[in-house]
């Protein structure tokens, strides 16, 4: 059974060609105006690291990297799940002083993945902070910019094609996944989100990973590279889907002592081992914040589609195919 979702009377809202040039605009505009605004510069990401290091994520804890041996290395590369740790070293490698950072396009291939109308590629930013901007007030403040990028880049988008109406919300509503819990008690976590995205539309929802009072995670996060007090996913009401839309993962990185903490919490101890995570420990990389945007998703929200394979090439299962053949919908 297809696990995809069509609203009734959805037609896809661009002609092929049109929606070509759509994505390609929004790629330009929003790279360029979060560029402009983090003060980031763009550098290549690799494909694949090699899986003894520490640097490629294990995301939720559960997800298996695709890996293949490579002979003359005499070791085997892992594709990437995600580069929130490898960002943060090339900031010390390539010598990126305080208040700058780094963007790349990820390429990603996430095995345990589920197939359905959301799941996006990445554009992935890390940024090198001083010290004392490890606060929720920075936090804030960077994730205001990213929405502005994003509003920006919607308002560009429908100045070019004035057939696509959806204008995102600038002003972000910022809330705890425990006020969240204390709010609707009684909803799942995903729930919650539809309801307070239905309410405010713009929303950073905080501190994911961390237990809550019921005992129970809002959502898994790795313990290896956001703080858990200091990180947070931006949430945008879909009206196509009629439901909250997540954007982006981003936070505040560990620091010695929040990697200490959350390590133990985490029961991952082992990892303390690894090269990455020493060099963390002994304070050997710089303060960071980053995360990662969904390029597909914020393509889809903006121009209006329903399902990502309108907006982003992928293998398709013939369920799904056949369910948006019947809709009219084009998957690339």
């Amino acid at each position: 059974m297809s696990k995809t979702t069509i609203p009734s009377g959805y037609r896809m809202p661009l002609s092929n060609n049109e929606l070509q040039r759509a994505i390609e605009l929004i790629h330009q505009e929003f790279q360029h105006s979060l560029c402009v605004r983090l003060n980031l510069h763009r550098v290549s990401a690799p494909l694949f690291v090699d899986g003894r290091t520490g640097l490629n994520d294990d995301l939720n804890g559960v997800e298996r990297p695709v890996s293949f041996d490579i002979p003359d290395v005499g070791t085997d590369g892992q594709v990437v799940h995600s580069l929130a740790k490898w960002k943060r070293l090339a900031l010390k490698r390539y010598e990126f002083p305080e208040g700058t950072g780094l963007y790349t396009n990820m390429n990603a291939i996430r095995r345990d993945e589920e197939v359905d109308n959301l799941h996006s590629i990445y554009v992935d930013w890390e940024k090198h902070i001083s010290p004392k901007d490890r606060n929720v007030l920075y936090l804030k403040e960077t994730v205001r910019d990213i929405v502005g990028a994003i509003c920006d880049t919607s308002a560009a988008l429908r100045n070019a094609f004035p057939a696509l109406t959806f204008k995102p919300d600038r002003d972000v509503y910022f809330i705890t996944t425990q006020e969240l819990e204390d709010r609707y008690p009684d909803l799942t976590p995903n729930e919650r989100e539809v309801e307070i995205c239905r309410k405010h539309h713009t929303v950073f929802l905080m501190q994911i990973g961390k237990t809550l009072a019921s005992g129970k995670r809002h959502d898994g996060r790795a313990p290896d590279y956001d703080d858990w007090e200091l990180n947070g996913d931006i949430l945008m009401w879909n009206p196509i889907l009629e439901r909250s839309f997540e954007l982006s993962s981003m936070g505040i990185r560990v620091d010695a002592a929040a990697l200490d903490r959350q390590l133990t919490a985490a029961n991952c101890n082992q990892r303390r081992e690894l090269p990455f995570h020493k060099m963390l420990l002994n304070g050997q990389l710089p303060q960071s914040i980053g995360g990662g945007i969904g390029q597909s998703r914020l393509c889809m929200l903006l121009i209006g589609t329903c399902h990502i394979g309108e907006v982003q090439v992928s293998l398709w299962d013939a369920d799904t195919t056949k369910t948006c053949e019947d809709a009219g919908i084009t998957l690339l």
